[in-house]
């Protein structure tokens, strides 16, 4: 469960994708690497569900000479491939800790507030509008551009995103992005 609301509705019915973030209409119920998702699209063939057969595309003749790459069995490789997709769209820590040493990690003084649906949508038509690349908007808002990107791919809730970067952007570009 998210720690803050992305302005998607609660109980399970939201519109953004459990795995990428993206926004999607069409979210279907997937298991990837142990963990039951609402996945897009886009992301549904990390399902490790087993289906007609054990391998997907495959027609059902010659069960272990697979035409994937892996030797042995074919389950754990894609499951470790599929965390391995998590966890490079969802980096936990990029090494980088200096913002933590010199600002501390109080997220209480910095809650992420509700954020509007297409926040992230949001951002990018207002920072393309105002004649910006990504690089120099985080430049001047003193923010890492990866946070800006986290934002404009509407991660912020996963990226763990304060509220001040979200002020910041209101205010800079002249935008809605929370409720």
């Amino acid at each position: 469960m998210a720690k803050y609301s992305t302005g998607s509705s609660s109980g399970g019915g939201g519109t953004n994708c459990e795995l990428c973030g993206a926004e999607s209409d069409s979210l279907r119920l997937a298991s990837v690497a142990g963990a039951e998702l609402e996945v897009c699209p886009d992301c549904a063939p990390h399902d490790d569900t087993p289906t007609k057969g054990q391998g997907r595309g495959s027609s059902g003749s010659s069960g272990s000479s697979g035409s994937s790459s892996g030797s042995s069995s074919d389950g754990p490789s894609r499951k470790q491939k599929a965390a391995q997709n998590v966890a490079k769209a969802n980096p936990v820590w990029d090494g980088d800790s200096e913002h933590w040493e010199k600002e501390g990690t109080n997220y209480d003084d910095d809650p992420l507030p509700y954020l509007v649906s297409g926040y992230g949508e949001t951002v990018v038509d207002a920072r393309q509008d105002a004649g910006l690349q990504r690089e120099e908007l985080a430049d001047e808002l003193g923010i890492r551009e990866q946070d800006l990107l986290a934002v404009e791919q509407g991660r912020a809730t996963q990226a763990g995103i304060g509220g001040g970067v979200i002020a910041a952007l209101e205010e800079r570009l002249d935008v809605t992005l929370s409720e």
